[in-house]
């Protein structure tokens, strides 16, 4: 199969792609042991390349002991034995490419895994030695030091887990997330070094970008200060010293005409532009949009101010309705309560699915329309709803950690549908999935979708394909009623999109390009519809 027709091909590619995110371990399994593996994406590259993604990025798919579904790495320069070898992802690299796709990969750049040969090595060395000053090791508070050295929370929404764990020697090391992922210390030259050779090492291997997870999170106060007693500036969330850490990792992908997209969860869009400012990173995810409930006034303020956040720097936004740790967008948008937020996550929210996947479509018609890039989350163009794991299944840290009262973020990782006759609905030829396959799955399977041109998986392929009719322009509002988005693009094409009570009237066009669902008899767009014009 050739290169898309859209693929885009100079080095500003990254402006306006579409991204495809894969999370290896619940994609593909081509050997059968329950397990997503590179192998299991080679064989659906095609596939891919016909829905029309610019680039893939994959979440970590580096040895891990999976304590927190592979953001504890283990080694940064080599594949997880149960994904494949480091040939098979050059071999993915360089195929994906041939097809005009590209490729992203995860780095985690606040902590290691506990194995991780650099933890090992100060766990043996003992305190004082140069091996632990790569961390956060420090004595403990009380009169025993049997208090941890101070008062920071979990990054894990809902746990009330402290962030150090105490070892047998007396001292305590630090870690925002489980104790199988300690933080790394970024006062350190060696710790600077180490990631800007990984970078290299990627990006000589022909990857085209990198994500960076927790982006805001590395740096930290050297007093590692108490934050009941000093708030201000943060001990450990964007501090300044952050922003030369990018600059000195932005030389580096120049070299290589690389591209970065931060993890960056920041209330403040002054701060949060910094990030995004010319000798620093590309992109930066749009955690704004992702989370606002499907309300056509917070949607508006939700796409004016991540426009606005991005302008004084020149920088393209990014737009996406979930991710591998979110509520899939179908089941989300079936609840009384449409936005997304960690803290609120339980168990046995009621969701009208038929209401949920009218909006996911007519909702896919909305981001992909806007000016910027796109990112789509693997599933998210069969419609996959979210699972309910059985309780006995769950494997992600965040359930255990908040006392079984957070179902984690399993529910959207469950392994894909690809064939609705098969096994495991084609997932792989062996074992059941590392996750149950809830019943009913099949239903949503590639095989059952491919040819019905009234399925998600056919919105998706169109949309993506008509993306390039909105062209490379500014977004301008048009007059609609209360309810209704409607923008136009320089090129000339409109988005359209009711989230009123009434129907809507179309604006004036000569062509209906794309719709998420039929007009009604007089030609108007029903309630939670999308549609794309041209003039």
């Amino acid at each position: 199969m050739g290169q898309p027709s859209h693929a885009p091909k100079d080095q500003d590619w990254w402006r306006s792609a579409v991204i495809y995110q894969v999370y290896v371990r619940s994609f593909a399994d081509s050997d059968g042991d329950g397990t997503g593996d590179l192998a299991g994406v080679r064989a659906k590259l095609p596939y891919l390349a016909e829905l029309g993604v610019d680039a893939l990025w994959f979440s970590p798919w580096y040895p891990s002991p999976m304590k927190d579904g592979g953001y504890d790495v283990a080694d940064y320069r080599a594949i997880d034995p149960a994904f494949g070898t480091l040939a098979e992802a050059e071999k993915l690299i360089a195929e994906a490419r041939e097809l005009g796709i590209r490729t992203i990969v995860d780095i985690v750049p606040n902590h290691v895994s506990d194995r991780h040969p650099w933890f090992q090595a100060a766990l043996a060395a003992g305190p004082g030695s140069p091996e632990r000053e790569l961390f956060h090791f420090r004595p403990g508070r009380g009169p025993n030091g049997d208090l941890p050295p101070n008062d920071w929370p979990s990054q894990f929404v809902g746990s009330t887990e402290p962030v150090w764990t105490r070892l047998p020697d007396g001292e305590w090391y630090l870690h925002l997330f489980t104790p199988e992922q300690p933080d790394l210390n970024w006062a350190h030259p060696a710790v600077h070094q180490e990631h800007e050779d990984i970078l290299r090492f990627w990006f000589e291997r022909g990857v085209a970008g990198v994500r960076i997870d927790s982006a805001a999170l590395l740096a930290k106060d050297p007093d590692l200060p108490d934050l009941a007693s000093h708030p201000h500036p943060h001990p450990f969330v964007d501090r300044d010293e952050l922003h030369d850490i990018y600059r000195a990792w932005r030389a580096v992908a120049d070299t290589y005409d690389g591209v970065f997209v931060g993890e960056v969860w920041l209330p403040d869009a002054e701060r949060f532009a910094r990030y995004l400012r010319p000798d620093e990173l590309h992109t930066a995810f749009n955690f704004s949009f992702l989370s606002c409930p499907w309300d056509a006034a917070r949607l508006r303020t939700s796409i004016d101010t991540t426009l606005a956040e991005h302008a004084p720097v020149g920088a393209p936004a990014t737009w996406v309705l979930c991710n591998h740790d979110v509520t899939r967008t179908a089941t989300r948008y079936g609840r009384e309560d449409t936005a997304f937020d960690f803290a609120a996550k339980a168990f046995g929210v009621p969701t009208d699915l038929e209401l949920g996947t009218r909006r996911a479509r007519a909702a896919a018609l909305l981001s992909l329309a806007l000016p910027g890039a796109v990112y789509i989350y693997q599933g998210e163009e069969l419609g996959l709803p979210e699972a309910d794991i059985p309780v006995d299944r769950i494997q992600d840290p965040m359930y255990f950690r908040s006392g079984g009262t957070d179902p984690g973020r399993d529910g959207c990782r469950v392994p894909l549908p690809w064939a609705a006759g098969a096994p495991h609905a084609g997932f792989g030829p062996g074992q059941e999935p590392w996750l149950p396959q809830p019943a009913g799955w099949a239903s949503y399977a590639v095989d059952r979708q491919q040819d019905d041109p009234g399925s998600m998986l056919a919105l998706y392929r169109r949309a993506v394909a008509l993306r390039p009719r909105f062209g490379a322009g500014p977004l301008t509002w048009l007059p609609a009623p209360e309810g209704v988005l409607a923008f136009s693009r320089a090129d000339g094409a409109t988005c359209v999109v009711n989230l009123g009570a009434t129907p809507a009237e179309l604006p004036a066009h000569s062509e209906l390009l794309l719709s998420s669902g039929p007009l009604d008899d007089a030609g108007r767009l029903p309630q939670d519809t999308a549609a794309w014009l041209v003039n």
